[in-house]
């Protein structure tokens, strides 16, 4: 029989959540992680699922023995999750693993579609892309134009739908595809993927979705409201980022679209023969794509990810996290001197569980350090990988620095400045840890002087304590962590 957890209670299947450490001022607390967008916690059951599997583990590829039988069943099934995730129709699309993250797929259909159609010379990727979700078209595509967004920064929303169907208008028949985020892993901010399908597929290009910072808050289908022209052509995200590190990328991708060409990776498990004068390819999806032996466990534990999520219900855990984004930005914009980017108006430009801000007169890196050292809060700092982006947003500061931020020479004067700190939600994230967030910025807007006076920076902008030092090793070191491990085997009883 079927078990249906509820949210509260899958929420807190997260070992890792038990985390502590030691403060700068000595108290040891539990760690407050709002650093979801980068990576999700381990869930606990979907990791027991691939505990259960280990002691059949074998290759796949074979129905030779039990093992075999077994683990190829896992990984079918764990294809089928992806594919139901996305509501996909497994006659027309096709769920592959590649890499460590979405990085893999996107490269890998960057190559394919130009291949495709190489008289289709131009890609449109928006200006909020990941590097992962531009820097490959720009080497595969032979021009890449970025989209503009909505609005003025700081406060700039979703692309442009007119000037996204002006540029189409502009380049008849030389637009190969449209590269787009679901969401923002900067700000969260959500865009409208299947009307952007839609102009796109009029002026026949494809669509290309990367949905890895979307997933693990809002359900994204395939097919949006059922209309054909909304449909998405291909859609990659990162296990990593849906409770699943370890995991591998994935990308369900329109069958038409890989049919009659040779795969981008060969080797094996992909061909049906192989002689010395030659080989045939496979027609089975999507073991044509999987070329070489694939990461298994990762697999299987992003599947029972996906079933899990599924069997709570993506519209109950999307609800629940938008009940503490709202505590998140409304905490936020009542701290003074605080900036939020992007638009902060959740009912005219929708957001997920992700939010950059900067505190006036403290550096991102100085923000972020002090959060770690004195209220266990972890957040990241920087320019996320999406520079472009992140320069947008904070041109109108940068200007009032008298500094030009698409100079050369710029991104090394501003390296303290040209920044910000990212908090990120997930399934996990409880109102104590917004609370703490708050907590800790509103200490900081308070007492600067203390903070700036604890601290001193390297030239690539980090922040370091200049009393508390907690090395990495002594908190974690694996090769101790093995002695244990080995220690405990040999004290372990000899069965004859």
């Amino acid at each position: 029989m079927s078990s249906f957890p509820t949210n509260a209670a899958l929420s807190r299947d997260f070992p890792a959540l038990a985390t502590r450490y030691r403060l700068a001022d000595g108290r040891i607390i539990r760690r407050h992680y709002l650093d979801s967008a980068a990576s999700t916690l381990a869930m606990g059951c979907a990791r027991r699922v691939v505990d259960d599997l280990l002691p059949h583990y074998a290759n796949t590829h074979s129905q030779a023995h039990f093992s075999a039988r077994i683990v190829n069943q896992a990984y079918d099934w764990a294809h089928r999750q992806v594919l139901r995730w996305v509501q996909a129709d497994p006659v027309c699309y096709t769920a592959f693993f590649a890499g460590s993250g979405c990085t893999a797929g996107l490269n890998r259909l960057a190559r394919t579609l130009a291949a495709r159609r190489p008289q289709r010379r131009i890609v449109l990727a928006s200006l909020m892309e990941h590097h992962a979700n531009d820097l490959p078209h720009r080497k595969h595509a032979g021009q890449v134009i970025h989209l503009p967004l909505s609005g003025q920064a700081p406060a700039l929303g979703a692309v442009d739908l007119v000037a996204l169907e002006h540029l189409l208008e502009q380049h008849p028949g030389q637009v190969n595809y449209v590269a787009v985020s679901a969401a923002s892993n900067v700000t969260g901010i959500v865009n409208p993927v299947h009307d952007i399908a839609a102009l796109a597929h009029a002026y026949g290009a494809w669509i290309v979705v990367d949905a890895s910072q979307s997933l693990a808050h809002a359900l994204l289908s395939i097919n949006g409201v059922g209309a054909t022209e909304q449909t998405l052509d291909a859609v990659v995200f990162s296990g990593h980022k849906l409770y699943a590190p370890g995991s591998p990328g994935v990308a369900v991708v329109r069958r038409a679209l890989l049919e009659g060409g040779e795969p981008d990776e060969v080797g094996g498990g992909m061909v049906d023969d192989v002689s010395l004068a030659g080989y045939q390819l496979t027609t089975h999806f999507p073991d044509r794509e999987e070329a070489g032996t694939p990461n298994i466990l990762g697999a299987v534990q992003l599947g029972a990810v996906l079933n899990a999520l599924q069997r709570v219900g993506m519209a109950t855990i999307h609800a629940e996290e938008q009940t503490r984004l709202r505590q998140l930005l409304t905490g936020l914009a009542a701290i003074p001197g605080l900036r939020i980017y992007g638009d902060p108006d959740l009912d005219r430009t929708p957001r997920l569980g992700t939010v950059a801000f900067n505190l006036n007169g403290l550096e991102h890196g100085l923000v972020a350090a002090a959060l770690n050292d004195y209220f266990n809060v972890a957040v990241r700092n920087g320019c996320f990988c999406a520079h472009p982006y992140v320069r947008e947003l904070l041109k109108p500061e940068l200007w009032a620095l008298e500094i030009d931020p698409d100079a050369e020479g710029a991104a090394q004067r501003l390296k303290s400045w040209q920044g910000m700190v990212r908090a990120s939600l997930g399934l996990y994230t409880t109102a104590e840890d917004i609370a703490a967030l708050l907590a800790g910025l509103r200490d900081l807007q308070s007492r600067p002087d203390f903070y700036r006076a604890h601290y001193t920076a390297d030239r690539e902008g980090n922040f370091y304590h200049r009393t508390f030092t907690t090395p990495a090793e002594t908190l974690f070191d694996p090769e101790a962590a093995l002695d244990r491990a080995l220690a405990q085997l040999s004290a372990m009883p000899t069965v004859l």
